[in-house]
């Protein structure tokens, strides 16, 4: 199988706590490569239309409050299967139902701040990596 791209996010209660090198280990053990890779704090609006897929959810204004608390890391990571092998990695979103020795289960809060993002298709990696990367910031 070629290998894909995917997105991630490490969530500001993971970059609060000085765990960027850490998770961003445990990607790269999975077997995926970091092709970009930035610090941002996330603007409201970017946040907003980011999530905007969740904007009738209950928990959208809170989600959206807690990505502009402080600084994410976003990254583009390459690999084979991607997208599944950085969910795999990841967890499940619920911390109490992740796996032991994945990223939520070892560093996760809570199910709110879970410490990271991921996409979930192909389709969706696509769309958030041009969300905040242009073409020529992935150099892999």
């Amino acid at each position: 199988m070629a290998a894909t791209r995917t997105f991630s996010i490490i969530k500001p209660d993971a970059t609060r706590r000085n765990l960027t090198g850490a998770v961003t280990k445990m990607l790269e053990d999975a077997g995926l490569r970091v092709v970009a890779s930035k610090r941002i704090q996330m603007s409201r609006e970017q946040a907003e239309g980011f999530y905007e897929v969740h904007k009738d959810r209950p928990f959208y204004g809170e989600l959206v409050d807690f990505m502009v608390s402080g600084p994410v890391v976003v990254q583009v990571l390459e690999g084979e299967d991607a997208v599944k092998r950085n969910r795999d990695v990841m967890g499940a979103t619920n911390p109490a139902d992740a796996e032991e020795g994945t990223i939520r289960k070892t560093y996760a809060e809570s199910i709110e701040a879970n410490s990271v993002h991921g996409s979930d298709s192909d389709e969706n990696a696509a769309n958030e990596i041009k969300f905040f990367f242009d073409e020529d910031e992935i150099v892999g």
